[in-house]
């Protein structure tokens, strides 16, 4: 099976569908995310092709050139959803299907803010702003990392929008939406890391949809 990765940054997880036998290209605006990838490549080849390119643009493959499109987490940094529904429309063969995993656009918006008991645990998640389509830059540190270590801060860019944004985005490139989950993080995953937890019994981290080119 052929598949394109929307967004795939540094590669790890266009890898991690490589391993499991899927003939994978990567695409990634970042010049620099690519580079790593290209190395990453370079020292463990799986036959990945990565590539600089906008999924919000013509990426510059022939229509009807893969299977399946993929995209971990990095179709809300994009600022044109429905450009980026209409290339993978463009290039899936009929039959083929898109799946793909943003940031649930119902619960992360740009006035989140946790309520917390006297002991600082959360008891609730105040949801704001929902219609705020203000664009913004994001800067975080990765949560397992030590608190007190010196380390330059993640940016990312955020183009907020609903949810209804994203599923007639879908619909109106032409797709049939097939299959749509909001996923809670396993026990295990709330063990090794306790901050799930909040994700797990208040709210919904992630949304995650499947949909198909039928033609």
């Amino acid at each position: 099976m052929e598949i394109i990765d929307f967004g795939c940054g540094e590669g790890s997880n266009t890898r991690r569908f490589a391993e499991i036998g899927a003939r994978m290209t990567g695409i990634d605006l970042s010049e620099k995310m690519i580079g790593h990838a290209r190395e990453a490549e370079h020292h463990l080849p799986l036959g990945i092709r990565y590539e600089v390119a906008s999924y919000s643009q013509n990426t510059g493959f022939e229509d009807a050139s893969f299977d399946a499109v993929v995209s971990t987490m990095a179709l809300m940094d994009g600022p044109d959803f429905p450009a980026a529904m209409r290339e993978a429309f463009r290039l899936l063969r009929p039959g083929g299907f898109i799946a793909f995993s943003v940031l649930h656009p119902c619960f992360i918006t740009p006035g989140l803010q946790w309520q917390k008991d006297i002991n600082e645990k959360p008891t609730g998640l105040v949801v704001a702003r929902y219609f705020d389509q203000t664009k913004f830059v994001e800067s975080w540190r990765f949560g397992d990392r030590p608190s007190d270590e010196d380390v330059v801060l993640f940016e990312v860019p955020r183009f907020p929008r609903t949810l209804s944004e994203y599923l007639n985005g879908i619909a109106q490139a032409g797709f049939r939406i097939v299959d749509v989950r909001e996923p809670q993080p396993t026990p295990e995953a709330c063990g090794a890391a306790p901050r799930f937890a909040r994700w797990r019994d208040l709210a919904a981290f992630v949304l995650m949809i499947r949909a198909e080119r039928t033609e």
